[in-house]
C-alpha cells in the first residue's frame, strides 16, 4: 500500500475519579491538560485530553472519567501497557522522582535496547516510562510539573495483549503501513514508517490470560494517525479487506475518525491530524475552558452544572 500511518494519534482509556485522573497525569507525569470537553455520546460526562505543549498527534492520552464505574479486567483483546518516551538519560531521574513521591514501580528493565519503568495510575492502568535514544531530540514542555529536559515527549508506543497475533499483525502491516522490526522476550515489535512520536506497537501473545473486560483502568481504544481525509480513506479501504466492518467517518471536532475492531479484539481508530486542538482555543490557553461541540452549546448551563469540579491542573 502507498499510504502509511505516522504512528499513534491518541489513546483513550476509562477512569473513575476525574479529579484524581487530572492530578496524576498533570502533576505526577507532568503532561499538559490539553482539552476539557465532554463525551460526544454522553454530554453528562467529561472527555479529558492530556499531551505535550500543543497537543501533537502521538502525545495525546484521553480519558472518559466515569465516577463510580467498576474496575475493568486486564486480559487478552486489549491494549495494555502505554509507553511514554523520555530521554534515555532521564530514566534514573524518573526512578528517583517516583520513589520520592511514593509511587510504586518496577525496573528499570531492558527491552529492545530501551530502559523501562513500569507503574500503575490510580485506576490500575499499566503505565511505562521508556528511555529512548530519540526523545532527547524532541523538545520537552517547559510549563509543567517536570523539568523540560526530563519531560515526557509523547508516546513511545503501546502493547497489545492477544490470544493470537497473526491477524492483528496483518492489519498493522497491510492496512496501517507498519513494518515488523524485531522481537524481544515474546514481544513482536511493529514500527510506523514516518513520524517521531508513538511510532511503535508491540504485540504480546498471552493466551493463558482470560479475555479483558472494559472498566476503570482499561484502554477503550487506540487511534492511528492519518495525514488527511484521503489518507484515512485509503487506510480504511485496506482495513475493510481484513475486518468485518469499518464505520463511516465521524467528526470529533479536533479530528475526524473511523473505527473498526481488529481481529484480536482491540478497538482501532484512524484519526486525521487536522484540525488539531487549537481550533477552538489558542495554544497558550489549551485546557482552560470547557469546550462543547456545537450541538451541546444550547445546553451549556445544564451540562456545566452536572459536571464535577476537576481541581487545578
Amino acid at each position: 500500500m502507498s499510504t502509511q500511518s505516522a504512528g499513534l494519534h491518541h489513546i483513550t482509556s476509562i477512569a473513575s475519579d476525574p479529579r484524581e485522573n487530572v492530578r496524576f497525569y498533570t502533576r505526577e507525569l507532568g503532561l499538559r491538560f490539553v482539552k476539557k470537553t465532554v463525551n460526544f455520546d454522553d454530554p453528562g460526562s467529561y472527555h479529558l485530553y492530556f499531551g505535550d505543549e500543543t497537543g501533537r498527534p502521538g502525545s495525546i492520552m484521553t480519558f472518559f472519567p466515569w465516577p463510580g464505574v467498576k474496575a475493568g479486567r486486564h486480559g487478552t483483546g486489549q491494549a495494555e501497557e502505554v509507553g511514554y518516551a523520555v530521554p534515555k538519560a532521564s530514566i534514573g531521574w524518573w526512578a528517583e522522582r517516583l520513589g520520592a513521591r511514593g509511587i510504586a514501580f518496577e525496573g528499570p528493565t531492558r527491552r529492545f535496547e530501551e530502559s523501562v519503568l513500569l507503574l500503575k495510575d490510580p485506576d490500575g492502568h499499566f503505565v511505562e516510562i521508556v528511555g529512548t535514544d530519540w526523545a532527547g531530540a524532541v523538545a520537552g514542555w517547559a510549563g509543567g510539573e517536570v523539568p523540560a529536559e526530563h519531560a515526557v515527549r509523547g508516546f513511545s508506543g503501546v502493547t497489545l495483549w492477544l490470544s493470537e497475533a497473526a491477524a492483528t499483525a496483518r492489519v498493522l502491516t497491510e492496512a496501517l503501513g507498519f513494518a515488523e522490526v524485531g522481537s524481544d522476550n515474546g514481544r513482536r515489535r511493529f514500527a510506523a514508517g514516518a513520524g517521531d512520536l508513538g511510532t511503535v506497537v508491540d504485540l504480546r501473545e498471552v493466551g493463558g490470560y482470560p479475555a479483558g473486560k472494559l472498566g476503570a483502568g482499561i484502554v477503550h481504544h487506540i487511534a492511528f494517525r492519518a495525514s488527511d481525509d484521503a489518507a484515512q480513506a485509503e487506510m480504511a479501504e485496506q482495513a475493510r479487506r481484513l475486518v468485518s466492518q469499518v464505520t463511516p467517518q465521524v467528526d470529533r471536532n479536533y479530528f475526524r475518525s473511523v473505527y473498526f475492531r481488529e481481529p484480536g479484539g482491540v478497538l482501532f481508530e484512524i484519526a486525521t491530524d487536522d484540525p488539531g486542538f487549537a481550533v477552538d482555543e489558542p495554544v497558550a490557553h489549551l485546557g482552560e475552558a470547557l469546550k462543547l461541540p456545537p450541538q451541546y452549546e444550547p445546553h451549556r448551563a445544564k451540562i456545566e452544572a452536572a459536571l464535577p469540579e476537576l481541581g487545578q491542573p
